[in-house]
């Protein structure tokens, strides 16, 4: 039987993987290989719990570290473990270091290479996923696009894989779980909070965690804001928090309900009910615009401009009264159209993969 090697690190490729894997898994035998580069139990093992996944069959421990750091552990491992299986194919997924590192390791060894989430691009070269998105895909076989924006930056460029429009794994994600998220009790309730009744925050990009000043202007904005907020903390967040000397200043805002780190399903009712998301994640965004919330990205650029083509998603500068008159204001321009294909992502990405990888023994 034909084997395909997965590679996953951090919480958003556990989600798209998991679109992918319940489809592959009829047509070839998966091995799956968590790289380590999420490694405590939130924002990891929690993940696979929920979106019903099998234990990862190859850990590499790579852990934190620099970029070079992770991109390189993850290139030599993913380099032995490839000789070891002699795979017929490699997937990777997303803009991560675990992708890059993984990605060159199997270019190198002439092992077919296919890249879910191809194409995004969102202009800003400095940012370090945006390099890693790059060269990823310039170093990739199949080229699986989410958008038709995706097929035009990748023919643009003139990347040499094959190009497939396959719809976003993130829809077909949400479709299979909404339903089984919405059964669970909702994170908000025991705070007393309902449908619509509080701001959700997500905020971990080292650019607006690395400096003091962009966690300033946040803070700056919640204390101009009466609403209720939910904000799930990120480890990378909460770190910088204490060490920016920040910590006491969020704790004395009594209506920041600052959390644990949530789960997928968890995640999923409260952007769904949030009646305003504020967030620098781009699958945060994308995951409020399929579920019909508006939403506010404090970055300088989105992966997802139709999101804020189509009245739903704003651009918000890193400035703090910028921020909370924003929140008082946005409201969506428009009906939302309708985006990212339709929920059947992983079956056409296995589809082109079965014909890809030919016939095998």
């Amino acid at each position: 039987m034909r084997t395909v090697v997965s590679v996953v690190g951090v919480r958003p490729q556990f989600v798209k993987h998991a679109a992918v894997s319940r489809a592959l898994r009829h047509r070839f035998r998966e091995v799956v290989v968590h790289t380590g580069q999420h490694y405590d139990y939130e924002m990891s093992r929690l993940f696979f719990d929920e979106l019903g996944l099998e234990e990862p069959d190859r850990h590499l421990g790579v852990g934190s570290g620099t970029h070079a750091e992770q991109t390189g552990q993850v290139a030599e491992r993913v380099e032995a473990l490839v000789k070891e299986i002699r795979p017929d194919g490699v997937l990777v997924f997303g803009d991560t270091n675990s992708t890059l590192g993984a990605a060159l390791a199997v270019a190198k060894l002439r092992v077919p290479l296919g890249h879910v989430e191809a194409g995004v691009r969102t202009g800003l070269w400095e940012n370090p996923e945006e390099q890693n998105r790059i060269l990823v895909d310039h170093a990739s076989d199949l080229l699986f696009a989410p958008t038709p924006d995706g097929v035009e930056h990748l023919k643009r460029e003139g990347a040499h894989g094959a190009v497939h429009l396959v719809g976003d794994v993130m829809r077909d994600a949400l479709e299979l779980h909404l339903e089984r998220a919405a059964s669970r009790p909702h994170p908000g309730a025991r705070l007393g909070l309902g449908a619509r009744g509080y701001l959700l925050l997500t905020i971990h990009r080292a650019e607006n965690t690395d400096r003091p000043e962009p966690l300033m202007a946040i803070l700056e904005a919640l204390e101009a804001i009466a609403e209720p907020v939910i904000f799930p903390v990120h480890p990378r967040t909460r770190e910088a928090l204490v060490r920016h000397g920040l910590g006491a200043r969020l704790a004395a805002l009594g209506h920041v309900h600052a959390l644990a780190p949530v789960g997928y399903l968890s995640m999923l009712v409260l952007e769904r009910d949030a009646r305003l998301v504020i967030t620098d994640s781009g699958g945060v965004q994308k995951e409020a615009f399929l579920l019909g919330a508006p939403c506010l990205t404090l970055f300088a650029r989105t992966a997802w401009p139709e999101t804020v083509a189509a009245g739903w998603n704003q651009l918000v500068p890193l400035d703090g009264a910028k921020i909370a008159t924003a929140v008082r204001e946005f409201a969506p321009s428009g009906p939302r159209p309708d985006l990212y294909g339709d929920g059947h992502a992983g079956e056409r990405i296995v589809a082109i993969l079965d014909q890809a990888l030919g016939s095998g023994s």
